[in-house]
């Protein structure tokens, strides 16, 4: 007998002629004729508030129009970071148990930090596509280890590792708006155009995700799609093309006091908090608006309105998304799903910032400083996040910020619409049950009717720990289903659950470094008392007793243990890590080569910088050699009039080293060398072929240069320098570009970079 005949998934017959044997077909999985589609749009950094139909004054019509055709969720609370949001929603699963309890830039040697969701969890798009749907996600995944997100790879927690059939997007917690650093599938690629083109880079993912549903729908309309689209908005930089800003112009002058106010009493009248939740009082560190100076409220109201235009501008997306499905006729039968993934960020500060790198140089940048470049704000020379007081305003009415586990960073808003089974006898309804956001995959395998499997790929799976709210959808009466969860970030803890009818919380905010056993922890009764103003752990210390047992019960069926409340020092890479750092700190580059994402690139920054490129020369040939960074800030190697030239931006102050020697024709060995001789300040050198040609001081050394990494042979990106326009490709022959640098950092260079990552997330 043949060895076909002893496979396994062959059913038929084989005999020695055609005559005598009998065919089998494998059937490819297909969910069914009537299965309908699935599309998560996920918004980064979005507070409760912040939506118009949510209370805010932002003009979001399209998903208040999704909202005014569906179901609109008033109490789901999620993580008070992305990557473990992510996680949740994506596996129906406890963050900690699936391995991400901080963001997927580091492991810890511990299951619950990973780097990367675990293998034990299958992702909706994995569980989806072994059933037969079309899977296809466009923008920010940030659940790969970040030192394997190079072109090196390894690409297994990639997203088409994940479940995905297509990808496109960017692998890091954030991106430039206007030049991001882009992936197709397993592969880096340039952005397709640049902002004097009009490009954004929220405007292209709606453009690749309705080519990739047209491609498949329009070869085979039996199948139904998993569409997975987190924008990078509105995550800083807040950025949105130019008539976006000027239709927010002035529109924030009355300042956060009186705008909080009044977004607080729109949503008493939309109904998203009852009549008599107050309005929480300003966080510590946000100034009353009439008491800051006029320099600090101009300033503060750009970043606001920069916010404001971004939002709007992802709505449109979202808009564009909506009409382009139903153009296919594919709307009334896609499940819809839009939300946040944690509260509005703290991490511009009280003032906000117009450029973070350089808050992490320790220049701290007044009002009076960054207002000198105030209409630089929202476009491609600006990096810019708003201050603690605009955040507060978008978690209306709630206390603190995303990284916090009290209400404004882990409660968010998320609306549903599927026209097709929630039609006109509940649409433009809410529901107030409390809804986690690993509770969202769990109903959605419910109501497709799937069954998540106990074994994926062989390997055994951890059951799925989130509560379906099937019943909440089709009944606004019904009970939630979910009535105990907890909440943990970096040691901050919360617990919320029913007991005898009433809502409880119990909170605690932790610092780094205090005692977890006798910090103090907060007492909420959420169904009187939604922003968490009347603290009741003196008047109920047994009740608050009570919770805090339970915190530590479910940590530890969750995998919460053990608490870790490092943060930047983790950024740090470690010697059992496989980390894409060599241990030599030599590197060596020969093109082609793609852009190198930041975080698994060399950092520039340090006590030395020697670069060699080793090239062959014709006349006239010129163009980068090397490049990091943006037009903001970087430095760049390149020849131009056959000269070495080299560009150190340190936040638009160039400093220029040009060689007093040509560059020769045929073989060279061009040199540059970088070094600090002192906390601030420095020297760049130039020489060829061994002859020093070249030297200028540094008068601000950078220690962080660029959340943008590096390029080999082209600038990729926006020019990093004035002299050129990007990519300005080397024109000869570039044979390799090496790079050393010093074996030990000093421990203030890993602090500034573990800073400036952290703060990316």
């Amino acid at each position: 007998m043949s060895n076909a005949a002893n496979r396994t998934d062959f059913q038929g017959t084989i005999g020695r002629t055609l005559a005598d044997s009998e065919p089998h077909f494998v059937e490819a999985a297909h969910p069914g004729e009537d299965a309908p589609n699935v599309v998560i749009v996920l918004l980064d950094d979005t507070g409760f508030a912040q939506f118009g139909c949510y209370g805010s004054d932002i003009d979001t019509p399209n998903v208040d129009g999704l909202a005014a055709n569906g179901l609109q969720f008033t109490n789901l609370h999620v993580t008070p970071l992305c990557s473990p949001t992510r996680a949740a929603l994506l596996t129906g699963r406890s963050q900690h148990a699936v391995g991400m309890r901080g963001v997927s830039n580091w492991r810890t040697g511990f299951p619950h930090q990973l780097g990367h969701i675990s293998n034990s969890a299958a992702t909706m798009a994995e569980v989806l596509q072994a059933e037969g749907y079309a899977t296809f996600c466009t923008g920010k995944w940030h659940l790969a280890p970040t030192r394997d997100i190079s072109a090196a790879g390894p690409y297994d927690q990639w997203p088409l590792g994940r479940g995905f059939d297509r990808f496109y997007g960017f692998l890091e917690g954030e991106t430039d708006q206007f030049h991001p650093e882009l992936v197709r599938d397993n592969t880096h690629i340039d952005p397709p155009a640049s902002p004097e083109d009009g490009y954004h880079v929220s405007e292209d993912l709606v453009d690749q995700l309705l080519l990739m549903i047209n491609d498949s729908k329009g070869v085979r309309p039996d199948r139904p799609f998993f569409a997975y689209l987190p924008f990078g908005a509105t995550h800083a930089p807040h950025q949105a093309p130019q008539a976006y800003m000027d239709k927010y112009r002035g529109r924030y002058d009355e300042g956060w006091d009186v705008i909080r106010r009044r977004w607080y009493e729109r949503q008493i009248e939309l109904g998203v908090i009852s009549a008599d939740t107050e309005l929480a009082p300003r966080n510590p560190g946000v100034e009353a608006w009439d008491d800051m100076p006029e320099t600090d409220r101009r300033l503060a109201c750009r970043l606001q309105e920069a916010f404001a235009a971004f939002l709007d501008h992802t709505d449109d997306q979202i808009g564009r998304l909506v009409e382009g499905l139903r153009h296919m006729g594919e709307l009334d039968n896609t499940i819809f799903v839009v939300l946040a993934d944690n509260g509005a960020s703290q991490e511009g500060g009280p003032f906000g910032v117009m450029h973070e790198m350089k808050f992490f140089n320790g220049i701290l940048e007044t009002p009076d400083e960054a207002i000198k470049r105030i209409d630089d704000i929202g476009g491609p020379r600006s990096h810019t996040n708003y201050p603690w007081g605009w955040a507060q305003c978008g978690n209306s009415p709630f206390r603190w910020y995303k990284q916090n586990t009290h209400e404004g960073g882990v409660h968010v808003p998320m609306i549903m619409h599927w026209p097709a089974k929630l039609g006109t006898e509940v649409a433009g309804t809410q529901r107030r049950q409390f809804v986690n956001v690993s509770d969202i995959a769990p109903t959605l395998y419910d109501v497709l009717g799937i069954t998540p499997p106990d074994v994926y790929k062989g390997v055994e799976q951890m059951p799925v720990t989130g509560h379906s709210f099937r019943s909440v959808l089709e009944d606004a009466g019904a009970p939630a289903t979910n009535t105990l969860q907890y909440f943990e970030n970096a040691g901050s803890r919360a617990l919320i659950t029913e007991i005898g009818g009433v809502w409880w919380k119990a909170v605690t905010k932790h610092n780094q470094g205090d005692d977890f056993d006798t910090e103090l922890w907060e007492l909420y009764n959420l169904s009187v008392d939604p922003s968490e103003c009347r603290n009741l752990a003196e008047a109920e210390p047994e009740r608050l007793a009570e919770l805090q047992e339970l915190w530590w019960s479910e940590a530890e069926r969750h995998g919460v243990l053990p608490l870790d409340d490092r943060g930047f020092e983790l950024f740090a890479p470690v010697r059992h890590d496989r980390s894409p750092h060599r241990t030599d700190r030599r590197y060596v580059y020969r093109p082609p080569m793609t852009s190198i994402p930041a975080q698994p690139s060399p950092a520039l920054g340090g006590y030395a910088f020697d670069l060699t490129a080793r090239v062959t020369c014709e006349p006239g040939d010129e163009g980068v050699l090397w490049a990091t960074g943006t037009m903001n800030s970087g430095c760049s190697v390149f020849v131009q009039n056959g000269r070495l030239v080299v560009d150190y931006n340190a936040f638009d102050d160039h400093t220029i080293v040009e060689s007093a020697l040509e560059v020769p024709d045929g073989d060279a060995t061009l040199h540059v060398r970088l070094q600090r001789d002192s906390a601030s300040t420095g020297w760049v050198e130039v020489s060829i072929n061994g002859e020093p040609c070249g030297r200028e001081a540094v008068p601000f050394y950078m220690r962080m240069v660029s959340s943008v990494g590096s390029s080999i042979g082209k600038d990729h990106g926006s020019a990093v320098s004035q002299r050129y326009a990007a990519p300005f490709a080397f024109t000869g022959t570039l044979h390799d570009v090496t790079i050393e640098l010093p074996r030990r950092q000093d421990p203030g260079q890993q602090s500034a970079n573990a800073a400036a990552e952290m703060s990316r997330q």
